[in-house]
């Protein structure tokens, strides 16, 4: 089942423990909040978090990680592990990426965090549309990290995790950016691509070129000399 925004009354406030407050009410103790970051990045893993929370919890600033500071984000990851019933964190790397396609290894990922050890979720808020069934119950919300306290829980922990390990890697390879912007598409990023060429890191399937690159590379050719 997918719940999407236009299933909201957009003038109501945002009750973000509305999906939770029902589930706990059917019995169902360990529900599970899973989101994921680094989609669209042209370099370094997937990353997907799950956050399970003793019922009745609610913390009200934990919200969509997109709308917090660098900060906050950094404090509110070491508050929600603190207070989580349970939480993890899992990826896919590019290899996995190129192998399955960004969609499916996004799924994945969120799949290993529901499976975990100890994890043992009755029910799964899954952010977004798409996801594949597994044994236990699961619903999909559209915005979810904006809507789902538990949903917004895991796409903080996971985006500080990941953050941290793209930052981590551009002091083995500076030319990228990664510092800033943790992998994603950026003119510094492209330059560095253009320059240095593409590492283990990249995701192969991805356009790792834009049009300039492709263009003054085609231009390039045949425009060696003969003696």
């Amino acid at each position: 089942m997918t719940v999407t925004v236009d299933d909201l009354d957009k003038n109501e406030p945002v009750d973000r423990i509305h999906f939770e407050r029902r589930l706990w009410e059917e019995g169902m103790q360990r529900v599970m909040g899973l989101d994921e970051v680094g989609r669209g990045c042209l370099a370094g893993p997937v990353v997907a978090a799950g956050v399970i929370f003793e019922a009745g919890t609610f913390v009200e600033e934990i919200k969509d990680s997109k709308a917090l500071s660098l900060a906050d984000r950094k404090r509110l990851s070491r508050h929600i592990k603190e207070e989580a019933r349970f939480w993890t964190v899992r990826w896919c790397m590019p290899r996995e990426i190129d192998e399955l396609n960004i969609l499916h290894a996004s799924i994945k990922a969120m799949h290993k965090c529901s499976e975990a050890e100890q994890a043992a979720p009755d029910y799964l808020l899954v952010d977004g549309n798409r996801f594949s069934p597994g044994l236990c119950p699961h619903q999909c919300l559209v915005r979810g990290d904006d809507r789902s306290m538990s949903i917004a829980a895991a796409s903080i922990i996971a985006k500080v995790y990941r953050d941290e390990w793209m930052r981590n890697l551009h002091e083995e390879y500076p030319y990228y950016g990664w510092n800033t912007n943790v992998g994603y598409p950026t003119r510094q990023h492209f330059e560095g691509l253009q320059e240095y060429g593409a590492t283990r890191y990249h995701r192969q399937s991805f356009k790792l070129r834009t049009d300039k690159m492709i263009e003054e590379k085609n231009n390039s050719k045949g425009k060696g000399t003969f003696g």
